[in-house]
């Protein structure tokens, strides 16, 4: 008896495709990737939001990475090549601004002790031609020049009254200040130390004082010059120019001094 044979029944093949799906989210991470890298490289926020929803479009069914927001960092507040550039430029225009400012207040300055070196030259030919060497002197400093009056040229001892006879001298004075334009003009008295013993003043205070007040009028009757520009001090005793220890020295320190300011400020 023959044997039957049992026919083999043949089933189609089952072909397992469940790595596609991890390959899916592979290349959707590889892309997504690229649009970090892209996002972090570019300044640009708006392109890159546009190029991650094109990508979105291309890949919806996906885990749908895209419709979050862009995982690139803002770039806000943080200094390109071009701003550090531009910054550099502007600190170099500051400093060359500031040292032309400086070079040009050193050219005023110098330009401005010039005329005070001519005005110095005027009061000494005027100090010359009428023999006034021991009387009056000049000092040109960084405050300014300064023109000293001994208080014998226009004072009695223990007075602040300008001597009629001594009224020209005040005249004459007041014409070497006339300068256009004007400049701020200083007037203080200063005695020497010894005490004052009159009725009419208490203390050399009143007395500095009062001297420098009544000389700077005199010279104001002269209409050229801006009594705006001119202020009167005493300071008695306390701003010697000499020592009070000899009659020379403090014959010194009776003095009136005019003190014409520089228009531009300077130091020591």
């Amino acid at each position: 008896m023959s044997k039957k044979r049992k026919k083999k029944v043949h089933h189609d093949e089952h072909v397992d495709e469940s790595w596609l799906v991890p390959y899916a989210d592979i290349l959707t991470l590889l892309l997504a990737l690229f649009i970090v890298l892209y996002g972090m490289s570019s300044v640009d926020a708006k392109k890159f939001s546009e190029i991650a929803q094109a990508f979105n479009r291309e890949l919806q069914g996906g885990t749908g990475i895209f419709e979050y927001p862009s995982p690139a960092p803002s770039m806000k507040g943080e200094n390109t090549e071009a701003d550090l550039v531009d910054q550099e430029e502007k600190v170099d225009k500051k400093e060359t601004k500031d040292v032309a400012e400086e070079d040009l207040k050193e050219l005023q300055k110098q330009q401005d002790q010039k005329e005070l070196a001519g005005i110095q030259q005027k009061v000494n030919a005027y100090i010359k031609e009428n023999k006034l060497g021991n009387k009056l002197d000049t000092e040109l400093t960084g405050e300014g020049l300064h023109v000293s009056i001994r208080d014998n040229v226009l004072f009695a001892s223990g007075s602040a009254e300008v001597r009629s006879k001594d009224r020209k001298i005040v005249s004459e004075i007041a014409n070497l200040l006339v300068m256009d334009p004007p400049r701020s003009i200083i007037i203080s008295g200063h005695t020497d130390n010894v005490p004052i013993s009159n009725s009419r003043y208490d203390s050399n205070w009143e007395l500095s004082v009062t001297r420098a007040l009544n000389f700077m009028k005199l010279l104001l009757e002269n209409k050229k010059l801006d009594p705006k520009s001119f202020s009167a001090k005493g300071y008695g005793e306390f701003q010697p120019i000499a020592s009070n220890d000899t009659s020379e020295g403090r014959a010194k320190n009776r003095r009136v001094d005019i003190l014409i300011q520089p228009r531009v400020a300077t130091e020591d």
